[in-house]
């Protein structure tokens, strides 16, 4: 069983507005409303990926209400625990005739000491029966930076297999904790290390001090795939992945869907190498629809083959 951990969910909302500009009355081309979060969107994928799955997190007011109707209404096993404060709503603004998207996430709510003690409980429980746990996005307001790593820390002890995808505070202390798997994205790995990245020398020296602060296996999404250092028999190897651009409808979420098919392919006993090529084939299958958290497996596997993957050796030089 795969557990995914959605601390701050929404309602995602994407819309498709032409020549956006602002101070200026639209109209929608296209629409659509998701229960989100990143937690939520894995989940969603790896039902689609025929994985077995339960989405856990907190939820709160109607819009929590909401969050919980429609991942039922999606066959989307789910176990959240009820907070007092309302669940947040995100808006995804997508210019077609630009290509430009705009984000507007809401802060969430405040969560308490005892709601979070609650969540800690009904976690423990739901990873007596897990091989894996994921703890993606943000920590909503009143959660210390440091709750990821405690829970990291907690599971380990558990013999659980815990993925983190998160940015800021609470992504350095996750590290920190010895998670098996991070996946940041390039801004994020450039927040963590504290330095940008001016070429491919320093993203693979990225990821391979990413695994040097404590993660045993690291993954960095780019815009044409990823870099990753994981474990093959045992013994870390670098791996430069690719895909040739596509034209994209909208890139939200598509962080989620290399996560989710990564995931779906080490969970179903694939080798490192066929887990990265189908975790970048989804992320950028995901990338041709509108809304996160939304793929078609048939067309994500027919990716599989135009998937480069390059074994980069450990301290060598990358032109």
């Amino acid at each position: 069983m795969i557990i995914t951990v959605t601390l701050n969910p929404a309602i995602d909302k994407s819309l498709s507005v032409p020549s956006l500009r602002l101070g200026r009355r639209h109209r929608t081309v296209e629409r659509r409303t998701l229960a989100g979060g990143k937690g939520v969107n894995v989940a969603r994928m790896l039902k689609t990926l025929d994985q077995p799955v339960i989405a856990t997190g907190l939820a709160g007011g109607a819009t929590g209400t909401q969050i919980i109707e429609q991942l039922r209404r999606e066959s989307i096993v789910n176990d959240f625990v009820l907070i007092g404060e309302d669940s947040r709503t995100n808006t995804n603004l997508f210019d077609p005739t630009t290509g430009e998207e705009t984000e507007i996430n809401e802060q969430g709510p405040l969560v308490d000491a005892d709601e979070l003690a609650r969540f800690c409980d009904k976690l423990y429980y739901l990873a007596r029966g897990a091989a894996m746990v994921v703890f993606a996005g943000s920590l909503p307001r009143g959660v210390e930076g440091d709750f990821y790593a405690t829970l990291v820390r907690e599971l380990h002890k558990r013999d659980v297999l815990t993925i983190v995808d998160t940015d800021g505070d609470a992504l350095r202390q996750a590290v920190r904790a010895e998670p098996g798997i991070v996946s940041p994205n390039v801004l994020e790995a450039e927040e963590l290390i504290g330095q940008e990245f001016g070429d491919d020398e320093d993203r693979a020296g990225a990821v391979r001090e990413i695994v040097a602060l404590g993660a045993r296996e690291a993954l960095m999404t780019t815009p044409d795939g990823c870099w990753a250092q994981v474990l093959v028999d045992g013994a870390p190897q670098l791996f430069r992945v690719t895909i040739a651009p596509r034209e994209p409808v909208a890139t939200v979420g598509s962080g989620d869907a290399f996560l989710a098919g990564y995931i779906a392919a080490r969970y179903s006993g694939s080798p490192p190498e066929e887990c990265l090529r189908f975790a970048v084939a989804c992320g950028a299958e995901s990338t041709g629809r509108l809304g996160a958290g939304l793929i078609d497996p048939r067309a994500a596997e027919r990716l599989r083959s135009e998937v480069e993957l390059t074994a980069v050796e450990l301290g060598a030089r990358v032109s």
